[in-house]
């Protein structure tokens, strides 16, 4: 029991002294809460309590602080807050304790801190470079500052009094407690012939700023005229070559104003472009004109070209172009005339003087006119302003006294047109015919008809007819060739009707002859005379029927083939019989004179043999005195020359006894 006894108070012992004494490092504190207060107790050392003095005792580390490193500390007593910065070790108090441990806000050359002080609502800007610890009541953002180039703006608005301004480059800006900026944007840059068109919306004005210039926009400047194409709404002024004009319109005013080149035209703040684009000055030549009217007073102008070359015309502001474009002016001559009529009076004139012709301001061009010229076949009719029609004729011998054969039409005058009949029916009434051929001339016409056996026939008829009278064909009819056809066609029905098929193949064209003959008033009412009207084909209508008309056509025809065969047939004997009687003439004849040649050959060949011989023998008879010896030599002279031509050649040459003088003896044995 003593043991133990003994035992226990050295636990107790060893307890109180392990409460009694504390030993703290440099970087340590000793917090006592004692029976009343709390007390802290900082190392480094030894401490020494008393053990039955307080209620804890905790040792609790220092609070390191680097350079960069700041805490904030809370007084738990009466809620005070203050701020410890670095470097250093810092002992809290008894009744404090860390609320926050952070880093120190490291600010760069373009970095700045916005400080707003929660008891007082002061802001403040810190801008860099510097390390800056906040206060107690301090909140913060940090931001970076806008670095402006030379070409930059940033648009910075006054939070307090809403006042905007402009901070222009090159600078770094770092804005005010109370300032926030809008974006930077870029200066335009505008060249000699560039031009922005600008609007103040705080004061209304509006104005142009040209080029050459760098523009740096004010908060309250929009820009006008600019669109998705061009975002930034530089445009380019006009610059004008010596030829080209713009108008401008004021839309405040409404006035115009014209520029001409040369020079570099820039709008005015109101102005915009009249006509969409640049003008080019009217270039005139020679043979060139325009019309101009003012579209103010409504006066007209007329601008020629000039004599001596090109005529530049520029627009003024309120004109315009009328009656078209560039007009070529008229070359009146002894085959071109110009009917022109006067707009102011309506009335019409006729120019023909050799000229070239400009409309005057209220003329207008009605036609231009080619000289009519008639050929001595030709003929046309005029109708003049009362209604008259007059007949003008390129004959000589139709045309009357003091009437021309060419001419331009008055004022009122009309060429008058008749509307004929055409195709081989005439069915069709569209052949419009203005000069009228008086020549004979040929027309063919097909109708149907039936004969008095029930036949019916497509007849092709041609009239070989000319015009006569060209009044009375006028006053008669207007269709001439419907005329003829139609009557031709109602003839032929009739008298075709009186005669048979056959009869009609036999004297169709006595028919045809007899239809013109007999009806010849007809044709003379209408100022035409018939020179012959004849049929040069038909056929049956109806097939069964035409198919024996062929047949019989056909049979006809080999028959006409086979007597003109029979008749060339013989035709060429005769001539082949003819021929071998001539032939045989003159072989007769060439045996005569081949028979006559050979004698006369001979003869000089005799000749010519006897002139030798006689010869040879003249010659030996000095020698030879007997004629018997010269003649046995000139046999064989003879011989010898035989034998020489024999001996040239590859022929066999068989001689007699009696040709060598060799005799054969036959002896016994």
């Amino acid at each position: 029991a003593g043991l133990v006894f003994l035992a226990g108070i050295g636990a107790a012992a060893c307890a109180v002294g392990q409460r009694a004494v504390k030993f703290l490092g440099k970087d340590e504190q000793l917090l006592v809460e004692g029976l009343t207060g709390t007390m802290v107790l900082n190392g480094p050392g030894m401490q020494v309590l008393n053990p039955f003095s307080y209620r804890s005792a905790e040792v609790r580390k220092a609070v390191t602080l680097s350079a960069t490193d700041y805490a904030k500390i809370v007084e738990t007593v009466d809620g005070s807050e203050r701020v410890e910065k670095g470097p250093q070790l810092f002992f809290l108090g008894p009744y404090e304790k860390v609320l926050q441990r952070a880093d120190a806000v490291s600010l760069s050359n373009t970095a700045y801190v916005l400080v707003t002080d929660k008891l007082t609502g002061e802001r403040t800007i810190i801008k860099g470079p510097t390390l800056w610890f906040p206060s107690p009541h301090d909140s913060f953002t940090t931001g970076e500052a806008v670095v402006l180039s030379s070409t930059d703006s940033v648009f910075v608005e006054d939070l307090l009094t809403g006042e905007k301004r402009t901070v222009k480059g090159p600078q770094v800006w770092f804005p005010e407690p109370h300032e926030r900026a809008d974006g930077v944007k870029k200066a335009v840059a505008l060249e000699e012939n560039q031009y922005i068109r600008l609007k103040d919306t705080a004061s209304g004005s509006r104005w142009i700023q040209r080029g050459k210039a760098l523009i740096f926009f004010e908060p309250t400047w929009t820009v006008e005229g600019s669109s998705a194409k061009n975002k930034t709404g530089v445009m380019q002024a006009w610059s004008l070559k010596a030829y080209e004009y713009v108008r401008l319109a004021d839309r405040v005013t409404g006035k115009i104003a014209v520029h001409r080149g040369e020079k570099t035209v820039f709008p005015g703040p109101n102005d915009e472009l009249l006509d969409g684009d640049v003008l080019t000055a009217i270039d005139l030549k020679v043979s060139e004109y325009v019309k101009i009217m003012d579209q103010a007073s409504g006066e007209i102008r007329v601008e020629k070209g000039s004599k001596n070359g090109s005529q530049l015309v520029f627009l003024g502001p309120h004109e315009k172009v009328v009656d078209g474009n560039v007009q070529k002016a008229i070359s009146v001559d002894d085959d071109h005339a110009v009917m022109v009529r006067d707009k102011a009076t309506g009335q019409l004139r006729l120019v023909t003087e050799r000229q070239l012709f400009v409309p005057g301001a209220n003329e207008t061009i009605e036609s231009v006119q080619q000289r009519i010229r008639l050929a001595d076949h030709e003929a046309i009719i005029i109708k003049d302003h009362k209604g008259d029609f007059k007949y003008f004729y390129g004959s000589d011998e139709k045309r009357a006294a003091g009437q021309p054969r060419s001419f331009f039409l008055q004022p009122y005058e009309e060429v008058v047109k008749l509307c004929w009949s055409k195709g081989r029916r005439c069915d069709s009434r569209s052949l419009v015919i203005q000069r009228f051929d008086c020549r004979p001339q040929f027309m063919a016409v097909e109708f149907n008809c039936r004969t008095s056996d029930n036949v019916e026939l497509i007849l092709e008829a041609t009239f070989f007819w000319e015009v006569v009278d060209l009044p009375a064909m006028v006053k008669r009819t207007g269709d001439t060739s419907g005329d003829l056809c139609n009557h031709a066609r109602s003839q032929f029905i009739q008298q075709v009707a009186k005669v048979t098929l056959k009869k009609f193949m036999d004297s169709s064209h006595q028919i045809a002859t007899q239809i013109y003959e007999q009806d010849s008033t007809f044709y003379e009412s209408r100022g035409v005379k018939i020179h012959s009207l004849g049929v040069t084909s038909y056929s049956c209508a109806e097939r069964r029927t035409a198919e024996i008309l062929d047949q019989i056509i056909q049979e006809t025809t080999s028959r006409m083939n086979r007597l003109s065969q029979a008749e060339s047939e013989n035709e060429v004997n005769l001539f082949r019989m003819q021929g071998h009687i001539v032939q045989e003439k003159n072989n007769g004849d060439l045996l005569k004179i081949q028979h006559q040649h050979s004698k006369e050959e001979s003869e000089i060949k005799g000749r010519s043999e006897a002139m030798r011989i006689a010869a040879f023998m003249d010659g030996l008879k000095s020698s030879v005195t007997k004629t018997e010896d010269r003649a046995d030599m000139w046999q064989v002279l003879r011989k010898i020359e035989a034998l020489d031509e024999v001996s040239k050649s590859n022929s066999t040459l068989y001689f007699t006894p009696k040709d060598v003088d060799l005799s054969i003896e036959t002896k016994a044995r």
